[in-house]
C-alpha cells in the first residue's frame, strides 16, 4: 500500500520509531554470517543471539522486507541507500558460489538432503542444520519485497539464481523425499515461489511451489479436519499463507479450503483476547486459552493477518477485518516498546508478568525480524481498492491516493479515542466511487453516517455500508462508531475475564512492584521464572460494568474500577494494552460474586502456583525454543507429543541419551521435579520389547535409576529426587541427563524442572 501514508497518530509515532531501529541497523553486520557461510572475511562482526547461532542469516532477509516496505510508506532516501547496499553485498558474496548460493549458513546441508536417500530430518532440523529453509526464506522474501516495492532489479537478479539453486536441487528428490524434506520447519517457502512465477512467469517456480505444499498439513485441513494440537504454530501457519496464494493463481478449491478452514478454527477455537495464539509456541487443546509467560508468540500474529489478508480479498467480508483491527491494535502494536523500538517474541498472558523485549544488538529473535517489518505494513488494509470500490477497514489517520484516478481521500481521527472518523475527497474532477465503510461487531449501536453534514441511508453488504456516487472536491463523510466498554470470556474458564472499549483490549495496570532491573533482555527466557505478584480478584455480582467500571476523567482511554479488587478492597486502573509498557499487569481477571469468592479462599493453593513459585529452572520436552535455550544434546533421541494428556515428550532408546543445562542455586538444596506418563509401559517395536528402565544423571554422576511399568491410569505424574549438595556446589548450572542403555528406553519425559523446595 505504498499510496498510502500515516498521519499523525499512535500508528505513525510507533512507524517512526520502527524506521530508527531499521536505520539503526549495520548492514555490515547483518550480513557477517553470509560471508562466514561463503569462506569470507566479514567486513565486521555479526550481531549476536540467534545470528551466532545456526539460524543465522534469516535477520537480514527480514530487514530487506522491512526496509523496502518503509522506504515504500516513508521515501527515506537513507534507508533506500541502505537498503541498496545489501543487495550489493549479498549479490558479491553470491558471486563466490558455483551454484548461486547465498545465505547465513554454509550450503552443506542441502547438499545432503539434495542427495536424497535416508538423509536426517526431524522438526526443527534438516541435515543437521536449524530450520535451514525457515532462515532462507526469509532472504527469499527479503529480495522479492525489495524488487516488488522498490523495484531493484539486482535483488531479482540474485533471488532467480538462488531459486534456480533450489529448483535444480529439489529436482532430483523424489515426492517421498520432498515431504519428508517438508517435516522441518520451513517458511513460506510455497509463497515465495509462487511470488516468483508471478514476478518472472516462470512455470518451474509454479511447480516448486505446489512441491513446497505439506501434504501431511494440508490435507486434513482441506477436508475440514481439525488436527493442529500439538503442532508447532508458526510452522504451520506460513504454509497456509502461501496454499492462499496458490489459490489465487490455479483456482485450485484444495488450498481455499484449507486456509479458510485454518482461518476458521485458529482464530475461533484457539487465540487469546489480544488475536495471538499459542502456548510455548503450539497449539493446545481446542477452545483453550490456557495462560501462561510464553503464549502469543508475535510472529503468529503477524503471519495470521497476511492470511486474512488473502481472505479478505475473496469475499470482502467484515469479521475478516473485525480479527485484523484486534490483532493490530492488541498485539501487534502492542509489541514494540515505544520508547526504543524494542520488540516482543512471546507476550505473556500470566496475572501479574510483563513484556519482555528484545535488546538491540544481542537477540535477533524471529519475533525481532517480524517486529522489523510490523512498523513499516501499518498501512496495509486500511484500505482496500477493486477499480471502482474502496473499502475502508480500518479507522486510522493516514492519506490514500486513489488508483487510476485523480482523487485523494485523507481520514482524520482520533480513534480510538474517539468513536468517530472524518473522511475528506480532494479531487479535480468529478470521479465515480463506491465506498465501503466497515460496521465494526463491537459497535454498541448504530453507525451514523452524514456526506457533506447530512445524514444518508446506505445499503449494506457483508459487514459494509455502502455509498455510491460521483464524488467532488471537498465532499466530506463523517461517520460515528458508538463504542462501549465490553467483556470477554474465555473460552474454557468463565471466569477469565478480560475487558474491552471497542475493539481495544483494556489491561490492568499493576505497576512495579518487584520489577526486573530491565526488561529489554538478549534472551527471551530469562525471566521466565521472575517472581510473580498477586492479583486482585474481582469481586462483584452487578453485570452492568459502567456501575463498577467508571473513565478517569482527563485521560482517554483510562479507566478504574470500584474497590472490587481483593484482598484489600482496591481499586484497579485499566489502560489500552498497546499504550502498556514496563510495568506488570493482567489481560485476564479473575471475576466472581462474593459467595464464589468465599468458596474460593478455603481452597489450598493449587498445586501448580505452588511449583511456580519454588521452580529455579524449567524446560517442556520437544518444544523447540525451550530445549535449544536449555542447550538440548542428544543421542537416538526421539520427541513427540500426546494428545491425551496435551503435552510434548522425549525420550532415548538403545545406547542413547538426552540432556539439558539447567539453573541451579548452589546455596540452597536443589531437588530434581521430572514429569512422566503413567501410561508409558515396555515398546514392542520391530519385534524387540524395549523396558523403559534408565538412569539419571547430574553432570555425568548417576543420582537415581528410575522405571516406567505403566501401571496407573493415564495421566502425567512427577517424581522428585533429590540432588546432592556436592554436585551444585559453586555452580550456576548443571547438566540434567538421561541415559538408556541397549534394549531399553529412557522416558518419555515430559517435563524437567529444578526446584528450590519440596511440594
Amino acid at each position: 500500500m505504498n499510496n498510502v501514508m500515516l498521519l499523525d497518530g499512535i500508528f505513525k509515532d510507533s512507524e517512526r520509531i520502527g524506521k530508527e531501529y531499521l536505520l539503526y541497523l549495520d548492514v555490515d553486520r547483518l550480513v557477517a554470517s553470509c560471508y562466514d557461510a561463503a569462506s569470507l572475511t566479514p567486513k565486521k562482526p555479526r550481531y549476536g543471539g540467534w545470528e551466532t547461532r545456526g539460524i543465522s542469516g534469516h535477520s537480514i532477509g527480514h530487514w530487506l522486507s522491512a526496509a523496502a516496505t518503509m522506504y515504500s510508506v516513508t521515501k527515506d532516501e537513507k534507508l533506500k541507500e541502505k537498503l541498496n547496499y545489501a543487495i550489493d553485498e549479498l549479490a558479491h558474496v553470491q558471486s563466490f558460489d558455483p551454484y548461486g548460493y547465498v545465505s547465513g549458513f554454509p550450503r552443506e546441508c542441502y547438499d545432503q538432503v539434495f542427495a536424497g536417500g535416508d538423509f536426517e530430518v526431524s522438526h526443527f532440523s534438516l541435515g543437521d542444520s536449524w530450520v535451514p529453509w525457515y532462515s532462507i526464506h526469509k532472504i527469499y522474501a527479503g529480495l522479492i519485497d525489495a524488487y516488488k516495492i522498490c523495484h531493484n532489479e539486482k535483488a531479482l537478479e540474485v533471488v532467480i539464481k538462488l531459486a534456480n539453486w533450489a529448483k535444480e536441487g529439489t529436482d532430483r528428490l523424489t515426492e517421498d523425499e520432498f515431504q519428508r524434506m517438508l517435516i522441518c520447519e520451513h517458511g513460506g517457502m510455497n509463497e515465495a515461489m509462487a511470488d516468483l512465477y508471478l514476478i518472472t512467469g516462470n512455470r518451474g517456480y509454479l511447480d516448486l511451489a505446489i512441491r513446497f505444499c505439506h501434504k501431511a498439513v494440508l490435507d486434513p485441513l482441506s477436508k475440514g479436519i481439525d488436527e493442529l494440537e500439538g503442532k508447532h504454530a508458526n510452522t504451520q501457519i506460513p504454509k497456509l499463507v502461501g496454499a492462499a496464494k496458490l489459490f489465487e493463481i490455479t483456482g485450485d478449491e484444495y488450498y481455499r479450503d484449507a486456509a479458510v478452514f485454518f482461518w476458521d478454527i485458529v482464530t475461533q477455537n484457539r487465540s487469546y483476547v489480544i488475536g495471538g495464539n499459542s502456548k510455548n509456541e503450539h497449539f493446545g487443546i481446542e477452545k483453550s486459552e490456557e495462560l501462561g509467560i510464553t503464549t502469543t508468540e508475535t510472529c503468529n500474529t503477524y503471519n495470521m493477518m497476511k492470511l486474512t489478508e488473502h481472505l479478505f480479498r475473496w469475499t470482502h467480508k467484515a469479521e475478516y477485518m473485525d480479527y485484523y483491527e484486534r490483532a493490530l491494535y492488541n498485539h501487534i502494536l502492542a509489541s514494540q516498546d515505544p520508547d526504543t523500538g524494542m520488540k516482543t517474541y512471546f507476550v505473556s498472558t500470566q496475572p501479574g508478568h510483563f513484556k519482555v523485549y528484545c535488546s538491540a544488538d544481542d537477540s535477533f529473535w524471529c519475533c525481532t525480524g517480524t517486529g522489523m517489518e510490523n512498523p513499516a505494513r501499518y498501512t496495509r488494509s486500511i484500505y482496500h481498492q477493486e477499480e471502482n470500490e474502496l473499502f475502508v477497514n480500518l479507522f486510522v489517520a493516514s492519506e490514500i491516493n486513489i488508483d487510476n484516478k485523480d482523487m485523494k481521500i485523507r481520514q482524520e481521527t482520533l480513534f480510538p479515542e474517539v468513536g468517530s472518523t472524518k473522511l475528506t475527497i480532494e479531487a479535480n474532477k468529478d470521479e465515480f466511487l463506491t465506498i465501503h465503510i466497515r460496521v465494526p461487531y463491537w459497535v454498541s449501536n448504530e453507525v451514523v453516517v452524514e456526506v457533506n453534514n447530512e445524514q444518508i441511508a446506505s445499503s449494506s453488504e457483508n459487514g459494509y455500508l455502502t455509498i455510491s456516487k460521483h464524488w467532488q472536491n471537498g465532499d466530506i463523510i463523517k461517520i460515528k462508531l458508538p463504542m462501549d466498554l465490553h467483556t470477554y470470556r474465555a473460552k474454557d474458564e468463565s471466569s477469565h475475564v478480560s475487558f474491552m472499549y471497542g475493539p481495544i483490549v483494556l489491561a490492568g495496570a499493576l505497576g512495579t512492584k518487584n520489577f526486573p532491573e530491565t526488561d529489554i533482555l538478549d534472551d527471551h527466557l530469562k525471566l521466565n521464572n521472575y517472581p510473580l505478584i498477586s492479583v486482585p480478584t474481582l469481586v462483584t455480582g452487578e453485570s452492568d460494568l459502567t456501575k463498577w467500571i467508571k473513565p478517569v476523567e482527563g485521560k482517554a482511554l483510562t479507566f478504574e474500577t470500584e474497590s472490587i479488587g481483593q484482598p484489600g478492597d482496591v481499586k484497579v486502573t485499566l489502560i489500552p494494552f498497546y499504550a502498556l509498557h514496563h510495568q506488570r499487569y493482567t489481560l485476564y481477571w479473575n471475576v466472581m460474586d462474593k459467595d464464589e469468592y468465599e468458596k474460593f479462599l478455603s481452597r489450598e493453593q493449587s498445586e501448580s502456583e505452588k511449583l511456580a513459585s519454588i521452580t529455579v529452572d524449567h524446560v517442556q520436552p520437544h518444544e523447540q525454543q525451550p530445549e535449544v535455550e536449555h542447550d538440548l544434546k542428544t543421542e537416538n533421541s526421539n520427541s513427540g507429543y500426546l494428545n491425551v494428556v496435551h503435552a510434548g515428550w522425549r525420550d532415548s532408546r538403545n545406547d542413547g541419551f538426552f540432556s539439558y543445562e539447567m539453573k541451579v542455586d548452589p546455596k540452597k538444596d536443589m531437588y530434581l521435579h521430572v514429569t512422566y506418563f503413567s501410561g508409558d509401559q515396555i515398546l514392542h517395536l520391530d519385534g524387540i520389547a524395549y523396558e523403559r528402565d534408565f538412569h539419571i544423571a547430574i553432570n555425568d554422576t548417576v543420582i537415581a535409576n528410575q522405571a516406567l511399568k505403566g501401571d496407573m491410569a493415564d495421566k502425567l505424574f512427577s517424581v522428585v529426587y533429590t540432588i546432592p549438595s556436592n554436585l551444585t556446589e559453586n555452580r550456576e548450572k548443571i547438566e540434567v541427563k538421561f541415559v538408556s542403555t541397549e534394549g531399553k528406553i529412557a522416558g518419555g519425559v515430559y517435563g524437567v524442572r529444578i526446584l528450590n523446595d519440596t511440594l
